[in-house]
């Protein structure tokens, strides 16, 4: 099951898991991408793929979605929290609060009601892996980043807090925290604007979706007894959220 499947990460996760023959759960807000890549996912002939269009923010939503899937959708091996988003970039006193609010309900109170719907399904088997995507701007802080950085902090506090809660339950939890990787990720944050965007990768060799979704597939095929707590990923120019070098 992978929240925020239309685009960039999700997208590109749900394609890599399918074309390996993992059965799907695709989930997001626009329901045409979903059509799309349903159809997509579907075209080879080898999977099953099951839509749902819902927004993560929604808690009711969230939990009757879940709780009324077809019984035969409950086994959930893998869970990917991937719905996130960064809007805006200002100083705190600057800020736009309203930003701040989807932020936060986006990127930790979705996350959090996507988990609690779906944990027990996977505790009730003993048996499940769920992959959190943090951000290295959760491991470090940068100027502007303020309420972005906070909520992807929140994201490596409570991953490392559901690995602990559900140990006895045989649960693996990982967390990526990727660099700069060349998504909708800066068009979103920059409501629109194609040329700040592109700017924000100027001279950077990025990430892929493609590369997120290897390194997540890599982790979750690992033997049963192994578990990738945490993975750090950058671009080879990029060291931390505030060392990299561009090229000419």
């Amino acid at each position: 099951m992978i929240t925020g499947a239309t685009s960039g990460f999700g997208e590109a996760i749900a394609l890599r898991f399918a074309n390996d023959g993992y059965d799907v759960i695709i989930t997001g807000r626009r329901k045409d991408l979903l059509d799309k890549l349903e159809k997509n996912l579907l075209s080879p002939g080898k999977i099953n793929v099951l839509s749902l269009c819902f927004d993560v923010r929604d808690k009711g939503e969230v939990k009757s979605v879940i709780e009324n899937l077809p019984e035969e959708w409950k086994k959930i091996d893998i869970l990917v929290n991937n719905a996130g988003l960064a809007v805006g970039l200002s100083h705190i006193q600057d800020g736009d609060t309203d930003d701040w609010d989807r932020m936060i309900d986006t990127n930790v109170k979705g996350l959090l009601y996507v988990t609690r719907a779906v944990a027990p399904l996977m505790v009730a088997r003993n048996k499940g892996h769920i992959f959190n995507i943090g951000s290295i701007a959760g491991i470090e802080t940068y100027e502007n980043g303020n309420v972005y950085c906070a909520s992807k902090f929140a994201v490596g506090a409570l991953s490392k807090s559901m690995r602990i809660d559900m140990l006895k339950n045989n649960i693996r939890v990982t967390l990526i925290a990727p660099g700069m990787a060349d998504t909708e990720f800066s068009l979103v944050r920059f409501k629109g604007d194609e040329q700040k965007a592109k700017s924000v990768y100027k001279g950077i060799d990025a990430l892929t979706a493609e590369n997120i979704a290897d390194a997540i597939y890599y982790c979750a095929t690992l033997p049963a007894h192994v578990c990738i707590n945490e993975l750090e990923i950058t671009p080879t120019q990029q060291a931390s959220v505030n060392h990299n070098v561009r090229k000419e």
